[in-house]
């Protein structure tokens, strides 16, 4: 999910997405913030690959390999918790 598709994702079928940008459910509420939260997050500024390249990564001055930063899928240690 990105600032160009989070709009987008706001129609998905799939009930985690839902849970996640608050379409479906009160995840926000549980977490003691607003049902949008997430989505807001997103659209402003990016999923976390995007903050962190941006950031310190590639395209930064810093130019830092994301590393143990990466998802766990790719050999880093960021796994997110389910939202369901």
């Amino acid at each position: 999910m990105t600032p160009k598709n989070v709009d987008d994702m706001l129609k998905s079928n799939d009930e985690t997405v839902q849970r996640l940008l608050g379409v479906k459910g009160e995840l926000g509420k549980d977490l003691g913030l607003d049902i949008q939260w997430a989505y807001r997050i997103v659209k402003q500024v990016g999923n976390y690959g995007e903050i962190f390249e941006r950031n310190v990564g590639k395209a930064s001055v810093m130019k830092m390999d994301r590393g143990l930063n990466d998802l766990w899928t790719r050999g880093g240690l960021l796994y997110s918790p389910p939202f369901n």
